[in-house]
C-alpha cells in the first residue's frame, strides 16, 4: 500500500451521506496525516501500536485505543511498525457533526445527557476500560443503516457520556484554522521526529528540513502543534521511554540513550517534569499494578499515568452527575 506525497488538505465530509460517516482504513494510508475537520471523530485503533497526536498531546496507543476529537482539532496516529509492514484494517471511525446532536436533544430531552461530552471534546477525550464496548459499537454502526445504525451510535454516546474512567487530551482547546499546505508541513515535522527523535535533534536541523529559517519554523511548530519544539521532541521522547520502562527490563541509563538523550541526568529531569515521577519510580509503579492485577505491561503503560496535559474523572458517581448537571441545558 502507497503513502500519498501530495498535500495535505483540511477534510471536508460529503454532507449527503447522512448524519454520521463511517470509515475504516489500514495502515499505511493517505488518510494516516495530521489533519482537521469540522465533525466530531470517534476514533478506535483495531491493530499496531505507536504515538498519538491530539491538539498539543502527544502519547501511546494500542489496540482498544478510544478517543473522541473535538471539531477542528488537529490529530494524527503514527504506528510505530518495520517497513514494509502493512495493516488491512487499523483504524474504524465514526465522524459526526455538532448540530445533529444539538438539533435531536432540542427535540428529545433525553439526549441532552450527550451535550457535556461534546463540550469536552474540544480538546479531546480518552477512554479507558471500553475496549469491549467499542469494538461491539463500532462493528454494530458499520454493518447497519438507517435507523439501527443511529440507535447503535445514540447508545455508544451514552455509554461513553457516563464512562467513570476517562482523561481529557490537549491542555488547550485548539480549533485551527492552518490551511493545507501548513497542515503538510505539520505532518512532515511530525513524520521526521517521529522517525530520528534518536539522533541529535536541533531546531535549526529540522528546519533546514522543512525548508524554514529557524525563527519562523519556531514561531511555526508552536502556533500549529501547541508546543515548543523542544516540548515537542520531550514528549516524543518520554512516551518512548515510558514504552521501553514498561515493557522491557532494559537499564535506565540504556534506556535514556535508546530515545536521544546523551545525559543521564537530563533524561531524569526531563521525565519527572513531564510525568511528575522518576524513571525508576514509573517502572516500580508499572510492576505494582502488574503484581496487582495480572496482565502485560503493555496495558499498564504511559495510559494510566497523567502528565500535565491530562486529568481524570474517578468514579462513576462524579460522571453521571456531572453530565446530567451539565445536562440540563443546551450547549451554545
Amino acid at each position: 500500500m502507497n503513502v500519498s506525497t501530495g498535500p495535505v488538505e483540511f477534510e471536508i465530509t460529503d454532507p449527503t451521506l447522512g448524519a454520521l460517516n463511517y470509515i475504516e482504513h489500514g495502515y499505511p494510508s493517505p488518510l494516516v496525516r495530521w489533519h482537521c475537520h469540522n465533525e466530531y471523530e470517534l476514533h478506535y485503533i483495531v491493530a499496531s501500536s505507536g504515538k498519538v497526536f491530539v491538539g498539543d498531546y502527544i502519547g501511546p496507543f494500542r489496540p482498544g485505543n478510544l478517543i473522541l476529537t473535538g471539531r477542528r482539532l488537529p490529530h494524527n496516529w503514527i504506528s510505530d511498525t518495520p517497513a514494509g509492514e502493512c495493516y488491512e484494517l487499523r483504524d474504524m471511525l465514526v465522524q459526526f457533526e455538532h448540530e445533529t446532536i444539538e438539533q435531536m436533544a432540542l427535540q428529545i430531552r433525553e439526549l441532552r445527557e450527550l451535550l457535556p461530552l461534546l463540550d469536552e471534546a474540544r480538546c479531546g477525550i480518552e477512554f479507558f476500560g471500553m475496549q469491549a464496548q467499542a469494538a461491539h459499537h463500532m462493528w454494530a454502526i458499520r454493518d447497519s443503516s438507517g435507523p439501527t445504525r443511529l440507535g447503535y451510535f445514540c447508545q455508544f454516546l451514552h455509554e461513553l457520556a457516563r464512562c467513570p474512567d476517562y482523561r481529557t487530551l490537549s491542555t488547550t482547546c485548539m480549533e485551527t484554522n492552518t490551511d493545507s499546505a501548513d497542515l503538510d508541513r505539520v505532518d512532515m515535522l511530525l513524520n521526521y521526529v517521529t522517525v530520528h527523535y534518536q539522533e541529535d535533534l536541533t531546531l535549526g536541523r529540522v528546519a533546514s528540513e522543512l525548508r524554514m529559517s529557524d525563527g519562523y519554523f519556531a514561531r511555526f511548530v508552536k502556533k500549529s502543534t501547541g508546543n515548543t519544539f523542544n516540548e515537542l521532541l520531550t514528549r516524543i521522547r518520554i512516551t518512548k521511554a515510558c514504552e521501553l520502562l514498561s515493557t522491557s527490563d532494559r537499564h535506565i541509563t540504556d534506556v535514556c540513550y535508546d530515545v536521544g538523550y546523551n545525559n543521564v541526568s537530563n533524561f531524569n529531569r526531563r521525565f519527572l517534569d513531564l510525568k511528575h515521577v522518576t524513571p525508576r519510580e514509573y517502572r516500580a509503579e508499572i510492576r505494582q499494578r502488574l503484581t496487582r492485577g495480572g496482565g502485560d505491561a503493555a496495558a499498564h503503560d504511559d495510559s494510566t499515568i497523567p502528565d500535565r496535559s491530562t486529568r481524570r474523572i474517578g468514579s462513576t458517581t462524579q460522571a453521571v452527575g456531572r453530565s446530567m448537571m451539565r445536562g440540563n441545558g443546551l450547549a451554545h
